[in-house]
């Protein structure tokens, strides 16, 4: 059964603000929720960019939800504090943190004042971390020499479990080399083709654990007032890999997207002020497999989405959940194969 969830986008939202967003989002009946780790937001209009690790301890403090965070170590964030930070929350919460460690983004991490490191260097720097951090989660005392450097490093209070490191992946070749270190995957809305062959590359090359689906969305009453609010806020968020990685500053991504507009925008949100259009693009990426789906409303005034959705959305989406769920165990329990529909091979 899918889990529907909220994402609390820390760039677009106060973090004082975000806290009673995440809650409301619980009394309206979503499920889970996750942020992003942000040092800036994309852009000056977005704003905000609280501290995550800060804002998850009282989110999980105030709510029964589980909460994940997407965080990058190895260049902002030395694996030992992640490792450290991570390992506190899930011992004060067990079994309500998850976090997906990524390679970064410079927007985030040039405030060192390293060099931005190629894609291949941050991928490897990024699984070394992964290693560094599941060691110290373990107990060990670690020294590590390569992309990352750890001298002596411990955890003192490590988790009464492994906490779950999932793999934040856009690309099938980022699918397939985190098959191999992931306990799990999470991805952003692109065309239902490009999700298919995401899963597939990642669950053919033995990647475990559950999958994950942040959904950019934009729902006002009115069909140009949700035009307005993506592109006020996610405009700036149009680019595609790698630039999106190697820009500095928001001001950067401002100018990069000046010349965006609404069609370009709504390729990368669902812009609809039709709930049941938002209910078929909710259900459609549930059946592609994702155990879970994050909702990401695009606005900063979350509480009439909030309103909405926990209305008219989200029962609906139960519902379908729990009768796909029951007929797929239905199946099991006679014995009955999975079939591909008529004119589609057997995977």
């Amino acid at each position: 059964m899918t889990v529907f969830g909220f994402h609390a986008s820390h760039e677009q939202v106060d973090p004082r603000r975000l806290l009673a967003d995440v809650q409301a989002a619980e009394r309206a009946g979503f499920g889970a929720a996750m942020c992003s780790d942000h040092l800036a937001p994309w852009s000056r209009r977005q704003g905000h960019s609280g501290f995550a690790w800060s804002w998850l301890g009282a989110a999980l403090a105030t709510t029964g939800l589980r909460l994940g965070v997407v965080t990058a170590p190895g260049q902002r964030y030395h694996p030992a504090i992640i490792a450290q930070a991570s390992a506190t929350l899930a011992q004060m919460f067990p079994g309500r943190f998850w976090m997906a460690p990524g390679s970064g983004e410079n927007l985030n991490e040039h405030v060192t004042g390293e060099p931005w490191p190629d894609k291949e260097h941050r991928q490897r720097r990024l699984e070394e971390s992964v290693e560094v951090i599941r060691r110290l989660h373990r107990g060990e005392t670690v020294t590590h020499r390569g992309h990352v450097t750890v001298e002596h490093a411990r955890v003192w209070d490590t988790p009464p479990e492994p906490v779950p490191l999932i793999a934040p992946a856009i690309t099938r070749r980022t699918a397939v080399r985190a098959a191999g270190w992931a306990d799990g995957l999470i991805t952003v809305n692109q065309p239902v083709d490009t999700l298919r062959e995401l899963l597939d590359a990642y669950r053919s090359h033995g990647g475990r654990g559950p999958a994950a689906l942040q959904v950019h969305l934009s729902w006002a009453p009115t069909r140009p007032e949700a035009e307005r609010i993506a592109m006020d806020q996610w405009q700036s968020n149009v680019l595609p890999p790698p630039r999106c990685w190697d820009l500095a500053l928001p001001e950067d991504f401002e100018a990069a997207t000046a010349g965006a507009g609404p069609e370009d925008v709504g390729g990368a949100v669902n812009v609809s002020a039709d709930l049941d259009q938002h209910v078929d693009w909710l259900a459609e990426y549930a059946a592609l497999g994702f155990d879970e789906v994050y909702l990401h409303f695009v606005g900063q005034d979350q509480g009439p989405f909030l309103e909405a959705f926990g209305a008219a959305v989200l029962p609906v989406l139960a519902t379908a959940s729990a009768s796909a769920s029951a007929g797929a165990d239905a199946g099991a329990s006679t014995g009955t194969a999975w079939a591909p529909p008529a004119g589609e091979p057997a995977p």
